[in-house]
This record gives C-alpha cells, structure tokens and sequence, in this order.
C-alpha cells in the first residue's frame, strides 16, 4: 500500500500474489465484480437471495472489490468474515454454490484474459468449497444444539 495524492490510499499488488503474474489489476477487479454482480441481481434464482439481503449495492460492490482484490492481489484491503454472513442464509445449498460458480465462471471468461480469467476461477472454486464446508458444519452444529436442547427438555 502506498499514499497517493491528498492522503488517499494507492492498494498494490504484492508481487507474489497469485494474480499479479497475469495482469490482474484492480480495474480488472472491478470491471468483473460489476459485470458479475450485475448479472446475480437479474439472475432468478440467485437475484432474490441477494436482494432480501444487501440494501445498499454500491457498498456491497466495493466490499466484494476488496474481497477480490485481497485474494487475488494479496492487497489486504477485505477486513470482512463472510463465513458466518453465508452461514445465515438457511436456504443455501449446493445447488446455488453451483450455479454461483457456473455464472461467475462465464462472466470472468468474458470480462477477464484468459490466464486472469483462470486465477479467478480457481479461487472461486476453492472459496465456494470452503463455504460449503463451513455451513455444512455451521448446520451439523446447530442440529447438535438443538438435540441436545430437546433432549434435556424432556
């Protein structure tokens, strides 16, 4: 990170960080985070998730900036848990991971080169499966509770 005029913040890819070998810059970033999030909110099977949840797109926008932008540049700019945020959506199932996936695959195939296209998609992967898992284990634990809440209430 380094300042830029009038004290606001340049983020920089650190060099070791899985997009910068491919010219993934935060432009990029952000062109393929408003593509795709512009398609989930037309999208009907994602859009109505999403709009019973985020008030504020613009705001919603720049944190998934950030998000991308910290693991694809490694910039450190996401400061946010999205595990326990995906973990409240009791409707979320594989089902939607996929076409999650499916989606965001095709937008980063449009929007992005195809060596910055693959980075992208790798880490969706990787994340998609790694909310999965938590909220499979988040629901595991919650159906625990509640047996044993049943079971010492009788």
């Amino acid at each position: 990170m380094e300042r830029a005029p009038a004290g606001q913040i340049r983020w920089t890819a650190d060099p070791r960080s899985p997009g910068f070998p491919v010219g993934i810059t935060e432009a990029t970033i952000h062109a393929l985070v408003h593509s795709f999030y512009g398609r989930v909110q037309q999208d009907p099977t994602l859009g109505p998730i999403f709009a019973a949840r985020v008030d504020d797109w613009p705001e919603h926008l720049e944190k998934m900036c950030a998000f991308w932008s910290s693991v694809v540049l490694m910039s450190g700019r996401y400061k946010g848990r999205p595990m326990p945020v995906h973990a409240r959506i009791t409707e979320l199932n594989g089902a939607h991971f996929e076409h999650w996936l499916a989606l965001f695959r095709a937008t980063a195939a449009e929007v992005c080169e195809l060596p910055a296209a693959a980075v992208f998609i790798d880490r969706a992967e990787r994340i998609a499966q790694s909310l999965q898992m938590g909220i499979a284990l988040h629901r595991d634990a919650v159906e625990s509770m509640r047996q044993v809440e049943t079971e010492g209430g009788q």
